[in-house]
């Protein structure tokens, strides 16, 4: 019996870091902001730090983000959640690079008479086109029955586009601070609860402050978001394990501030 050929497709999403790479794609920035309609056009930088060529296709996703942080893909928006891809337009669509080659991918700001005040979200996905390789030449003295299965990898990333007009109502505040103890050390347990028209984005710093007031970074987190329309996420923070560092004295300390700016989003300590 002839062999049968069967390829399957698997996708893996990806959200992280300024400087974001995913398989052989680099891309920087990994999110894209429009403050106001002054400013139209953005620009998104691709590099192909592999050895081989590689073809990337670009769209628009939807997704909400659950309590705990996951992201779940939706067509349709969430009550108080709007998306930005309408108001979006990007080129090109599809992008071929070679080794160590990069590329510009322009976003534009489209039917800004149409906006209101808020915040509009949507995550542009680059996807890798897989390679069509073509099958070996059968062996007709092999005989075979039954099916064969190739599984063929598919690499993306995907990053915020995010549209935000008028002043900012968004305030946030931390509660349900608990340290907890598990194997490979002691873990931060804390609950991020959001409020008013947009997201919240930045950065976490969790210090150590000693029974004398000694202060001690003990955890840092980069590019912690609760995204519209949710109010509420829960994580865990690892700690630093530095043994000289005493979490069952003195109080930890959390600060969560927006990336670049010298303001706070919120502040909470935990008496040890």
């Amino acid at each position: 019996m002839k062999e049968k050929i069967l390829l399957l497709l698997l996708l893996f999403l990806s959200f992280a870091n300024s400087l974001m790479a995913q398989g052989d794609l680099m891309i920087f920035p990994k999110r894209i902001t429009f403050d106001g309609i002054q400013n139209r056009v953005q620009n998104i930088n691709l590099s192909n730090i592999g050895k081989d060529t590689a073809t990337y296709k670009l769209s628009y996703s939807e997704i909400k983000m659950d309590q705990d942080g996951k992201f779940i893909a939706i067509e349709a928006p969430e009550p108080d959640q709007r998306f930005a891809s309408p108001y979006l337009r990007f080129y090109p669509r599809m992008i071929t690079l070679a080794p160590n080659e990069s590329q510009t991918v322009k976003i534009q700001l489209i039917k800004t008479n149409e906006l209101q005040q808020g915040e509009y979200r949507s995550h542009l996905y680059f996807r890798a086109v897989p390679k069509n390789k073509a099958l070996e030449k059968e062996d007709p003295t092999h005989k075979q029955e039954g099916m064969s299965i190739s599984i063929i990898p598919v690499f993306g990333i995907s990053i915020a586009n995010i549209i935000t007009i008028g002043e900012s109502t968004t305030a946030v505040t931390l509660s349900n601070l608990a340290v907890q103890q598990s194997e490979d050390g002691r873990t931060l347990s804390l609950d991020f609860n959001r409020s008013g028209d947009r997201s919240c984005y930045g950065d976490l710093q969790v210090n150590h402050i000693s029974p004398e007031g000694k202060t001690t970074p003990a955890a840092t987190v980069k590019g912690f978001a609760v995204y519209t329309p949710g109010n509420l996420r829960r994580t865990k923070i690892k700690l630093s394990t530095d043994q000289k560092t005493d979490y069952t004295k003195g109080q930890l300390q959390v600060i969560y501030s927006p990336q670049n700016k010298g303001t706070k989003y919120a502040e909470a300590t935990l008496r040890l």
